[in-house]
Order: C-alpha cells, then sequence, then structure tokens
C-alpha cells in the first residue's frame, strides 16, 4: 500500500500504520486523516487481520493539529465541512482493537488520536497534553471528554487550562497510558500485544471490546445488563464452545473465529 503521509505494512495477523510527516512531527492535516481512515476501514474488511497498532517515529506520535492547514479557516468553513467528525474518528469505528504506540510529542489533535484507540503503550520519551488553549481554542476530537475519562476531572482541566504536558511516567500514573517501556522496545511491545491480541478468538475479543467501551456510555447497572447479555450471546458462539473444551483437554484452541 503506497500513501504519501503515512507508511503501511502488515506482520501476520496486525496490521501497522506509522504516521509519516517526520518535517512537522506528524501534524495531524486532512490528507493524513484521510489516508488514516482508509486504512482502518481495509483492515476492518480484511478478515486475516484481527489487530492494529497506529505508530508515528521517535521524536512524534503526532504534534497536533496542523495549525499552517487550519489558522485560515472560518466557522462556516469547518461548520460545513464538519471538520473532524467528517474524517477524524474512524478510529473510534473500528470493531477490531486498536492500539496506539506512542513515542515523544502526542499533543492535541495526536493526544486525541491516541486516546481514540483501545489503549495506549507510551515509551520512555512520551509526553502528552491538550495545548489547544495556547493558540485560542479548545480540544475538539474529543480531548476534553476522553481525557477526563481517563484522568479525571481536576487533572484534565489543569491540562486543558494551562496547556502544560505529562510525561510518560505521570501519564501512567493518571491511567493515561495501559503501560511504559524504553523507546527501544516500544514497537516490539506494541506488536506483541497486538499479536497477543490477535491469537485469540476474534469473536471474543470484539465482544470484550464492546463490553468495556459501553461503561462509558451508561450506568454501571445497565453496562452490568449489558455484559450480562453479551456473556450470555458468547455461548452461541463456535469459539466459545472450542475454547472450554480445548481448556478442559488441555490443548491449544483451534479458533474458527465465529
Amino acid at each position: 500500500m503506497e500513501f504519501e503521509n503515512i507508511l503501511v505494512e502488515v506482520q501476520g495477523a496486525v496490521g501497522l500504520i506509522r504516521l509519516n510527516r517526520p518535517q512537522v512531527h506528524n501534524a495531524l492535516n486532512g490528507a493524513l486523516m484521510e489516508e488514516l481512515g482508509e486504512v482502518l476501514r481495509r483492515f476492518e474488511r480484511d478478515e486475516a487481520i484481527r489487530a492494529t497498532v497506529i505508530a508515528g517515529n521517535d521524536k512524534a506520535f503526532a504534534a497536533g493539529a496542523d495549525i499552517a492547514e487550519l489558522q485560515a479557516k472560518t466557522f462556516s468553513d469547518v461548520y460545513l465541512e464538519d471538520f473532524v467528525t467528517a474524517s477524524w474518528e474512524e478510529v473510534t469505528r473500528c470493531r477490531k482493537p486498536v492500539i496506539a504506540a506512542v513515542a515523544g510529542l502526542a499533543l492535541g489533535g495526536g493526544c486525541e488520536l491516541a486516546m481514540m484507540c483501545d489503549f495506549i503503550v507510551a515509551a520512555d520519551n512520551a509526553r502528552f497534553g491538550q495545548p489547544e488553549v495556547r493558540v485560542g481554542t479548545l480540544p475538539g476530537a474529543g480531548g476534553t471528554q476522553r481525557l477526563t475519562r481517563a484522568i479525571g476531572k481536576a487533572k484534565a482541566m489543569d491540562l486543558c487550562l494551562t496547556g502544560r504536558t505529562l510525561d510518560a511516567e505521570e501519564a501512567l500514573r493518571y491511567g493515561l497510558v495501559s503501560r511504559v517501556v524504553p523507546l527501544e522496545r516500544l514497537l516490539d511491545e506494541a506488536l506483541t500485544a497486538a499479536a497477543q491480541i490477535a491469537g485469540h478468538s476474534a469473536m471474543a475479543v470484539r465482544l470484550n471490546k464492546e463490553a468495556v467501551n459501553r461503561a462509558f456510555e451508561t450506568t454501571l447497572a445497565e453496562g452490568v445488563r449489558f455484559e450480562r447479555r453479551l456473556l450470555h450471546a458468547s455461548f452461541a458462539s463456535e469459539d466459545q464452545k472450542e475454547g472450554m473444551q480445548a481448556f478442559v483437554q488441555k490443548r491449544r484452541p483451534v479458533w474458527k473465529h465465529r
């Protein structure tokens, strides 16, 4: 697959997408987000791919939206083109797991893109933040909402109102990232996690992802009810039968992903 703003490869059952605008620290412009969306849709349709990793380079995951592209836009421009909604949220529509492998800067839209993924593996040089207040605006790709859900109101207010950044260890303590690893191990760690996920039943993985995501959309009682119904539904899948039989028979399961 040849693109201008991203690099794409497939490693077994894992798709790898690297943001590739190094000259501007992977600033997210319309063309990059269109390409990212196109690849994610391809991966969703490809039954051989069961997990995806999105990465940048050692210096930047993504330093934010491309201000050079946005600075002259008016309210009418962004409203009529439905900026962000039209092409920035494809990650949130993926039913297959998506892992963000973050090194260096993940600021503004870059932090928001990482938070759209199912979890974040961070290098020890990673820095996260929502500095939009410094350019006279606010996060608009879910930053105020996902960040608050991830780390709480007080810390989210701190970041959004001051524009300061979190280092990797602080992000880990706050619960923004799932794990922190040395920079040289980042991509291996993320790909290993993705391969581990891809080795499970695709049916079970999707059910788990759907259930966890539901926790942010409803009350505890309704979320538990939803979880219970998915659990019951899983007993109609071929992989539930295979998985439990393999456990009892002390052998590796052979998934049909059905």
